[in-house]
């Protein structure tokens, strides 16, 4: 691969900005982000209606595009109910504190380089700091307190179940997904996010990193509490989760958190593995102005889209898993796997500075442990001989007699066992007179 030159951004570049160039950049995010949470609604019907040999959404506007916003406005009209048991309050804030931190995390976000602005000279993004993707970390853990607060503050055994699910998975999964990013930060020697996109001008993190690339693909799905990892909305085991008894605008407020959280993370993928706002490989050598301007919008935005439609995909294909092969998938394979790649980045940085390792012979050893990587995940942790076992005992106790009136009270076999004495049909009678004799009997 060729090395390129991207425009330097660093971060003398902000912190200039006059106040209404500030506060209509800010503007802009929030619109921006609130239209695309309307089309992503809207995609996500369509793709998976397409998967599943339907039409989707085609009535309200041109392609079906404005039903979000006609269910969006349907939300809005609906009663607002508050549970007599609630606590008003924070059941009031529960909403706001999700959706809130959604917004501030897209401060940091490079959308672009520099660019004339209105007459002034001024990046592509609302602002950045040393520690930005820090701060990303730390605004988005924040959002999990509306959802734990709003399911406690319903009232609902229902809704608390779902809340402490709801955080436990999400804090569970954040602990792999800030272990993965340590890598990029020992590769790009800085946590500033225009800094990171800088670094990535010859190599995206995404290839030199692919294991911790990995693990934050399914880092992400699961702290967005997405299918098939959406275990806080189980609807056969706790109705509707944290949200069961909020209706009108404030369950619209965690439905726009939601997506815009599922946004967040892409972006954040985007940033830090896909090159940010650079044009893919290639694209500069054939076009010049291709990382100048507003152009490179387009590639932010293409780039979050595919991470939209992973999102998507996801949903359409795959299943709900159980709730302790996801945590088990979190705490057994994701975090330790982390762990020690990021020892192994670390020990090969370090060897980098010193000069003990010859580049070639580094990049064969990134290779074989992205093999190992991907085996320890792939293969799994033993599971497969525990549910042999499991197999080979249900099938033992199928084969074993069964006894229909066992202790007296009738029990129905399990499928394939044999009964005792089953040369008649045998029926169960609810009579307490009919169990008696016929447990003297078997007795006798």
């Amino acid at each position: 691969m060729n090395p390129r030159s991207l425009p330097d951004q660093g971060l003398s570049a902000f912190g200039n900005d006059p106040w209404w160039v500030i506060l209509l950049k800010a503007v802009l995010i929030f619109l921006v982000l609130v239209l695309l949470t309307l089309f992503n609604i809207w995609l996500e019907r369509r793709v998976v209606a397409r998967m599943q040999h339907r039409v989707g959404p085609n009535v309200h506007g041109p392609f079906g595009l404005l039903q979000s916003l006609a269910d969006g406005v349907k939300l809005a009209l609906k009663e607002d109910i508050i549970p007599k048991g609630a606590d008003k309050v924070v059941f009031l804030l529960a909403p706001v504190i999700a959706v809130i931190p959604a917004f501030i995390t897209w401060a940091v976000i490079p959308l672009g380089p520099e660019v004339n602005f209105f007459g002034e000279r001024t990046p592509l993004q609302l602002t950045d700091m040393p520690v930005a993707v820090l701060f990303l970390l730390a605004v988005a853990s924040i959002g999990i307190y509306g959802i734990v607060l709003g399911g406690w503050a319903s009232g609902s055994t229902y809704s608390l179940l779902g809340g402490l699910r709801s955080s436990a998975q999400m804090i569970s999964y954040e602990v792999a997904m800030g272990l993965a990013l340590v890598a990029v930060f020992l590769y790009a020697g800085s946590m500033s996010t225009s800094a990171i996109v800088q670094a990535q001008d010859q190599f995206w993190f995404a290839l030199i990193l692919a294991p911790s690339f990995v693990i934050y693909i399914i880092s992400m799905v699961g702290e967005t509490n997405r299918a098939p990892f959406d275990l806080a909305e189980a609807e056969g085991e706790l109705v509707g989760g944290f949200h069961t008894e909020y209706s009108s605008l404030k369950f619209a407020l965690f439905f726009l958190a939601e997506y815009i959280n599922m946004a967040t993370v892409s972006a954040i993928a985007t940033t830090l593995f896909l090159g940010g706002w650079a044009a893919p490989w290639g694209v500069e050598h054939v076009w010049a102005g291709a990382n100048s301007g507003y152009w490179p919008l387009l590639w932010f935005f293409g780039k979050l889209f595919i991470f939209i439609f992973f999102f998507i995909w996801l949903r359409g294909s795959l299943p709900r898993m159980r709730y302790d092969q996801f945590m088990a998938l979190g705490w057994k394979v994701l975090i330790p796997v982390a762990l020690g790649w990021t020892i192994a980045v670390a020990t090969i940085r370090l060897a980098f500075s010193e000069g003990a390792v010859d580049r070639t012979w580094a990049m064969a050893g990134f290779g074989v442990l992205a093999v190992l990587f991907l085996g320890l995940l792939f293969l799994g942790d033993g599971d497969d001989d525990q549910e042999a076992q499991r197999k080979q005992a249900d099938e033992e106790a199928r084969t074993q007699e069964h006894d229909a009136f066992a202790g007296g009270y009738p029990v129905p076999p399990m499928p394939g066992a044999a009964v005792r004495g089953a040369a008649a049909p045998l029926t169960f009678a609810t009579s307490r007179t009919t169990v008696t004799a016929r447990a003297e009997e078997d007795a006798r």
